[in-house]
């Protein structure tokens, strides 16, 4: 009877070794390519899990879009399809409404202030409002400053924009925005903006340094006002379905790679952006910066915007407009 116990509990132990030390593949998606500042940052994530799991869960991260649109992949996260995607905040405004708020002009004074704010309760408090569609939020992402671009005139405060015609992405907030700083907003596809600054079907557009220089709207439209009115996030989300198949030992894992590879993620940004004004500044590129009272004037110009896009969360934004940064 002792030797048919002692081979069960062996048994047992073999079983549960083994169960312990399966592997487990999953998926991240991502429609940026190879060696954009999100993916090194999906890259880094999935090197810190599978050195935390000694190799027992490995995460292989899917680049070019490989596997669907955002919005396609943000549907098969839903239903496990696949694991994670890196995402921009503004399609998960469907799911969670308060990530409007998060995109409000002007909100974020630096980008530092944007990440303690994002990576502290705030931020976790926006993220839990994800999990009711079946969508875990694991870290915030950094997608640069978006700042207006002007074909033939310095811009220093919101009267020198007055008249012109801004290329804007089709989002109603953006047309409001342009609206409110005196502007005319026209929404053009992305593939047509330099034709449209060359031909004079507009004045300016705007983006970050990257999508500014390297898709050579610097040519067209050669004076860059860093007025940076949005600072839009980006994520890594994950299936609840995944999630919750795991042990809380391995959620506690990847929920804190994750946000580690934050940092390595903000750095591969940080180095794009800084090599994209370098280039565009020695092709002849002028940069005007602003200081904080021009800032505040911008600011001042669209405050009306904010009571229509935080109806309903206007404590959340009173939260991040009254953040105190950590020294």
């Amino acid at each position: 009877m002792k030797k048919i116990f002692v081979y069960v509990l062996l048994a047992t132990l073999v079983f549960s070794l083994g169960a312990q030390a399966a592997e487990i593949t999953l998926r991240l998606a991502d429609n940026q390519p190879e060696g954009y500042p999100t993916v090194v940052g999906a890259k880094e994530f999935a090197r810190l899990v599978e050195e935390r799991t000694d190799g027992r869960i490995k995460i292989d991260v899917y680049a070019g879009g490989i596997l669907g649109d955002e919005s396609s992949t943000i549907e098969q996260v839903q239903f496990g399809a696949i694991d994670f995607v890196r995402t921009s905040i503004t399609p998960m405004a469907n799911f969670e409404p308060a990530m409007n708020v998060l995109s409000l002009p002007y909100l974020y004074p630096s980008e530092e202030y944007m990440f303690q704010v994002l990576q502290g309760e705030i931020g976790e408090s926006v993220l839990d409002g994800l999990k009711d569609a079946g969508i875990i939020g694991l870290t915030w992402y950094d997608s640069g400053a978006r700042s207006f671009y002007i074909a033939d005139k310095k811009v220093t405060g919101p009267e020198d924009l007055k008249g012109l015609r801004i290329r804007v992405q089709e989002s109603q907030l953006m047309m409001d925005m342009v609206e409110a700083l005196g502007a005319s907003p026209t929404p053009i596809s992305w593939g047509e903006v330099y034709s449209a600054l060359q031909t004079g079907v507009v004045d300016a557009a705007e983006n970050n340094y990257p999508g500014w220089y390297y898709n050579s709207h610097h040519e067209v439209a050669p004076n860059f006002v860093e007025d940076e009115h949005n600072r839009i996030p980006e994520l890594i989300i994950m299936s609840k379905i995944t999630w919750d198949s795991l042990s809380e030992e391995d959620q506690k894992i990847i929920k804190q790679a994750a946000v580690e590879s934050t940092e390595v993620q903000r750095e591969a940004w940080d180095a794009r952006t800084e090599e994209a004004k370098r280039q565009a500044v020695e092709e002849g590129a002028n940069i005007t910066t602003l200081t904080a009272e021009q800032k505040q004037a911008f600011q001042d110009a669209v405050m009306d915007l904010y009571p229509k896009y935080s109806a309903g969360y206007e404590d959340l934004l009173d939260s991040i407009l009254n953040f105190e940064m950590e020294e």
